[in-house]
Formats: C-alpha cells, structure tokens, sequence
C-alpha cells in the first residue's frame, strides 16, 4: 500500500469538510464515483459514507489502495475499472491549480491511477484550499514523475539533462513505492512556461509512466476561501 508523505500546505479540517459537502451536491443515486487520494479526497470519502448508508446507491472507483481500504471499511461498495465503461464523476485534490483549470498533482503519490480515472470521468471535480490556486504552474517548485524502478536511474539522468534534477522520493529513509510498484522522483521546476510541450517531453523518456501534470480536463474546482467555499472559473484557453 501507497505510504503517503504529509504535503506541508494543507486544508483545515473544516476547510476539507466544507469541500467535501459541497461535492456530495454533485453526487446522485446510481453513479459510479471516482475516489481520489489525500486530504481532500479523504474527506470526501468520509462524507460520502454516511449518504450510502441512508440508501444512497453509488459505486466507488478507488484511486489507491489507501483510499479503498478506507471506502471499504466505510461500508461503500468499490467496483474496478473492468466492471464499468466510465465513471460519472471523479472527486480528488490537486498540489497547484492555475487560472485555466489545469493541475499538477501527485504529491500524495496516486499520480498515474488518479490520471486513469479523470481520463474516463463524465467531470472531474478538484478540491483545494486557496494556498494551491498558483498564478502559473510550477509555482510550488515540484514535479512528481513516477517511473518503473528499472529506468529511474537513466531516467533522472536525462529529467537532469534537460534541466530538471530530481530525487527519488523517501519516507522513512525509505523509497515510496505506488501501487503500481513504481518509484516516484520529484523534480525541481520552477514556473512552467510551456507545461504542454515538457508534459511531452518528460514523457518521451524511457521508463516514465506518468507525470503530475493534469493539462486540459476542464475541471470543476471547488475552493475554500475565506472561510467559504466557491467555485473557479477557469479562464478560456488562449
């Protein structure tokens, strides 16, 4: 299972509950709810156990083994991927939100199942607290990339050839393995001019399954500011 590695900037609890709340508006009987990982997310599952035990009648797609364990012994029915053709609404956190909508994500280390269930999810909806609304991506100086561990070496070679060290992620002296068994490096960046051409480039280097970057999902981010939640709107594409 996923070790989680506590992100420093983070949602009161309050502030999570609240977020929480508001998500469960876009939930209905008979959907299939995709279940993210971290903070956020985890407060989400929490607000929805309750509602499916009043009868309301969902099906939950986990993001990692963390949050199944958690929706399971919450008493929310999980389903796979291969039991179901989409998922109707995916609720998650994000690291770094821009003026567009678009993400990075994956501090909470999820990256790639998280990407898999937002790629097939009827709407995608992002809780944060106003600390992760940044003006340009790349803000908070890090980039998770997870990579199969035979390649992470000659894979933090070239991310370093092109400008991008990193080091592998540890918790506990130890490195964080995902639920797919891979390795997760973080990469020192600083504000992203172009996320779309190094989102292809990092992922032409062999060995890298997926990056924190969230580029072009249009998501509905719900955001806790000022002690109340609203929703942002992203600005249209230049």
């Amino acid at each position: 299972m996923l070790t989680l590695v506590p992100d420093p900037v983070r949602l009161s609890e309050d502030g999570a509950a609240a977020l929480a709340a508001e998500a469960m508006r876009l939930v209905s009987s008979g959907q299939t709810v995709g279940l993210g990982t971290g903070q956020a997310a985890t407060a989400f599952v929490r607000a929805l156990a309750p509602r499916v035990a009043g009868g309301l009648d969902v099906r939950g797609v986990p993001t990692s083994e963390t949050t199944a364990s958690l929706a399971r012994g919450l008493g929310i029915k999980l389903v796979t991927l291969d039991d179901v053709d989409a998922v109707d609404v995916a609720v998650d956190g994000a690291d770094e939100v821009d003026p567009r909508g678009d993400l990075i994500k994956g501090y909470g280390g999820a990256l790639l199942r998280e990407r898999v269930v937002a790629s097939v999810a009827r709407r995608f909806v992002i809780l944060v607290g106003a600390e992760k609304l940044v003006p340009v991506l790349g803000a908070r100086g890090r980039l998770p990339v997870e990579v199969v561990p035979f390649a992470a070496a000659t894979a933090r070679r070239q991310l370093e050839a092109l400008g991008y060290a990193s080091e592998v992620r540890l918790a506990h002296g130890r490195p964080v393995l995902t639920d797919n068994g891979n390795l997760l490096l973080d990469c020192r960046v600083g504000a992203l001019k172009d996320p779309r051409a190094l989102e292809a480039t990092v992922r032409a280097v062999p060995g890298v399954a997926a990056t924190g970057l969230f580029l072009d999902l249009r998501p509905t981010v719900l955001v806790w500011d000022g002690g109340r939640c609203r929703t942002l709107r992203p600005e249209s594409p230049n």
